[in-house]
């Protein structure tokens, strides 16, 4: 996939439902949020990647420290401020090289790896706002494919990072969550089966049986996963023990 592409198609998909909308507008799937707080959200947060990767850091920097971090004044302005965001992350991917090791908040990783974070950022942000607006979400299925993904990834590492099962684990020794997305030509790329393990937790992209199972298509897993919408709402089919799956999400927010 594309990545640098699909950022600047998913920011300017974001752009166009909040170009002629009232900002004022709750986003009811990021509480105390208006639309205006989640385009500086998304504008800010991009400059803010493009920053530490401009100055290869290895150190957390103050987002609210980040030149440029606040929209200039009127909706043209403002639409074309986040539009120019990831522009400025790509360029500094270009200028630091891709695979630059750079600060992020599961330790230090190449450049380009903010690139798929702000992708997969849009993604679900977008959402909120066609969600806050009342209108549908729709997004290509390799991409939200790629969204639970690059989900999962950082769940695992920051259950790793928590040390041995117990407790708030989303997931108990043995027990197994599996995602079947059935939109054509995802193949292994729209299967994940998450197990919770001693140690942590593992997710391959295998089928198999497990504690509890969705089925659906990539873009109502990806809301049921982010809780930006239920199963039910979705229309997805539930499997095994959905108590299991409860949990799951009770202790994964995005």
């Amino acid at each position: 996939m594309d990545f640098a592409a699909a950022l600047i198609a998913e920011n300017a998909a974001l752009a166009d439902l909040l170009r002629d909308a009232d900002l004022s507008i709750p986003v009811p799937t990021c509480p105390e949020w208006t639309l205006e707080q989640l385009m500086r959200h998304v504008g800010r947060g991009d400059r803010w990647c493009a920053e530490i990767v401009a100055e290869q850091s290895m150190d957390f920097i103050d987002p609210r420290t980040v030149a440029g971090g606040k929209p200039p004044v009127g909706r043209d302005s403002e639409i074309a401020w986040l539009q120019a965001g990831p522009r400025q992350l790509l360029d500094a991917v270009a200028q630091t090289g891709a695979e630059t090791p750079v600060w992020t908040f599961l330790g230090p990783r190449p450049a380009t790896w903010w690139v798929r974070r702000r992708l997969q950022e849009a993604v679900v942000h977008r959402a909120d706002a066609a969600i806050a607006l009342g209108t549908r979400f729709d997004v290509d299925p390799a991409i939200a494919a790629d969204a639970i993904s690059e989900w999962l990834e950082r769940v695992v590492i920051q259950a790793d990072e928590e040390g041995p099962a117990g407790g708030d684990r989303p997931l108990g020794d043995g027990q197994s969550v599996h995602l079947h997305a059935t939109d054509a030509g995802l193949g292994e790329a729209g299967e994940w089966t998450i197990l919770g393990r001693s140690d942590g937790i593992a997710v391959d992209h295998e089928h198999g049986k497990a504690t509890a199972a969705l089925r659906g298509p990539a873009r109502g897993l990806l809301l049921a996963v982010v809780r930006r919408g239920t199963a039910a709402e979705e229309g997805l089919e539930v499997f095994g023990d959905t108590g299991v799956w409860d949990t799951w999400l009770a202790r994964t927010p995005f």
